[in-house]
């Protein structure tokens, strides 16, 4: 019996005769006979009720292993089901001379017939570089290509100045090895540091140490300290200020590519065009895919969602180690972040479903030719070669992921080809807070 719990949840119910449990049961014990051993007995020649007394636990957990392979699979083709689930499975034992009963819940993709897709009205951003773009470039570069130059002479920290200081901090009178750095670069004013420190070093010269006293906020991230009154000694070791340079044709130097500041600026023009562009289609792509899912509100299976989740904390916890947060703080930060991913992670799934849905009404596919072409591409970009970069993604069962990746672009350019899109400026900055 076939039970629809939700568009996304089969429940599968089985009977099995005692009859045919008996059998399952009877053959498990013989092959357990060949091998058990009971003190007073040769194998294969223990008596039945001898191996019960031993042995019923195993033969019994293996009789239902191998009943619910036997039926559970068949029942799944039979039916066409396809489960995107682990099996939840149900099940109070044998029990001689009766039936032997079992479900087993599965979820699987929804089944719906996708509409609405063809002929969406969608506004697409004009991509437009202004003043404004090419001035935060520029001070961006500056920023990149600034120096630090120590100020010489019987100098005073102001705001503004960079300080190289040592310090070490004690709470409650006690001194904590996570308070304390050598050689620490800290820019005065930029609030880096708790409210209170960086004031408290206004007026230092180099060479002199001076006690700062701060209290710890209440949420602070290191519960230990939270809230608590702390005092640091800080000594100066120098004092420097950040030198920006002028962007000039003495600065296009700094670059081999181009001659003349004109040239610098036209390619920055076209790098901030094409940031902008990308962005601008990654804007009426999701806005398309927020369209098809209020026309097609599918359940998403929580064991997609599920997974999805795990993906993306697996992908913080790249992020988190490559910006230096240790594993323990990384695992007590994390799962904060679950719940909010949960509403991001229904929305990736529902938009897989009905891409692969489209997908399949319209005989949009992914050839095996254009697999490997992408994948050279890809190889190429990672400077590999073809055949190692495959055997990686061979190893890792990556290609049919690969596959969905690209059919899923098929799919997108599809709807857009067929969209209604009008053009629109985007509201500057100040207009939106003039609204």
């Amino acid at each position: 019996m076939i039970e629809e719990i939700s568009p996304v949840k089969k429940k599968l119910s089985f009977e099995i005769p005692w009859e045919d449990t008996k059998k399952v049961l009877d053959d498990v014990y013989r092959k357990i006979s060949k091998t058990a051993k009971v003190r007073g007995f040769r194998s294969g020649k223990i008596p039945r009720p001898v191996l019960e007394k031993f042995y019923k636990d195993h033969a019994e957990e293996e009789a239902i292993t191998q009943l619910f392979n036997e039926h559970f699979w068949d029942a799944l083709k039979e039916h066409a089901i396809d489960p995107v689930s682990r099996p939840e499975i149900d099940q109070q034992g044998i029990e001689p001379e009766k039936a032997f009963a079992f479900s087993a819940t599965v979820e699987i993709e929804p089944v719906f017939d996708p509409e609405g897709y063809v002929g969406l009205e969608i506004d697409r951003e004009e991509v437009e570089v202004t003043d404004a773009d090419m001035e935060a470039k520029f001070k961006e570069l500056k920023e990149m290509y600034s120096t630090m130059e120590e100020i010489s002479g019987d100098s005073e920290v102001i705001s503004g100045n960079y300080v190289v200081i040592d310090f070490q901090g004690a709470v409650e009178g006690q001194v904590l090895k996570e308070l304390k750095a050598d050689d620490y670069l800290l820019e005065v004013g930029s609030n880096t540091f708790i409210t209170g420190f960086e004031d408290q070093l206004l007026g230092l010269k180099k060479g002199e140490t001076r006690e700062v006293t701060i209290k710890f906020p209440d949420d602070y991230h290191h519960k230990d300290v939270a809230g608590k009154d702390a005092v640091f000694t800080v000594t100066l070791k120098n004092i420097k200020e950040k030198q920006i340079p002028e962007i000039n044709e003495e600065f296009v130097k700094n670059f081999e590519q181009y001659n003349t500041l004109d040239e610098l600026r036209e390619d920055l023009r076209k790098d901030i065009g094409a940031q902008k562009q990308e962005q601008a289609d990654g804007n009426m792509s999701m806005a398309l895919m927020e369209k098809l899912i209020e026309k097609n509100p599918i359940m998403a299976p929580e064991a997609l969602v599920e997974r999805e989740i795990h993906s993306m904390m697996a992908d913080t916890r790249w992020r988190m180690s490559m910006q230096g947060i240790d594993a323990d703080k990384a695992a007590e930060i994390l799962p904060k972040y679950r719940d909010l991913y949960k509403t991001d992670a229904t929305r990736i799934v529902q938009t897989f479903l009905l891409m692969k849905k489209i997908g399949e009404k319209e005989n949009i596919s992914v050839s095996d030719e254009e697999l490997n072409e992408h994948i050279r591409e890809l190889a190429e970009k990672r400077g590999q070669s073809y055949e190692t970069f495959l055997a990686t993604l061979a190893k890792d069962d990556m290609m049919e992921n690969i596959r969905a990746e690209m059919a899923n672009k098929k799919v997108m350019s599809f709807i857009e080809e067929k969209a209604k899109i009008s053009m629109v400026k985007k509201e500057s900055s100040a207009t939106q807070e003039g609204n």
